[in-house]
């Protein structure tokens, strides 16, 4: 499985929504995903990439992460796997 379908796996799952229903312009808001969902998501993909996402939950915007969309979360989380290689 690629990146982007374990983010979509992930994401889907916290919006209870079918993967196929999730695309990489998609937005966390669109999809029905509030606070709660985006630090359970951020959890989520930590522990499936071994990885530990720079995110204030308190407020996102002051994050280097972007959880703008699906895609920036994609490129997030590609940009964090190559920097622990």
């Amino acid at each position: 499985m690629s990146t982007r379908d374990k983010v979509i796996a992930i994401i889907a799952e916290q919006a209870v929504l079918d993967p196929s229903d999730v695309s990489e312009d998609s937005t966390l808001e669109e999809l029905g995903i509030d606070s709660l969902g985006l630090v359970e998501s951020i959890f989520a993909i930590e522990e499936e990439f071994d990885i530990s996402i720079p995110f204030n939950a308190n407020e996102p915007s002051q994050s280097d992460f972007d959880i703008s969309n699906v895609a920036a979360i994609i490129a997030g989380i590609d940009k964090l796997i190559a920097a622990q290689s």
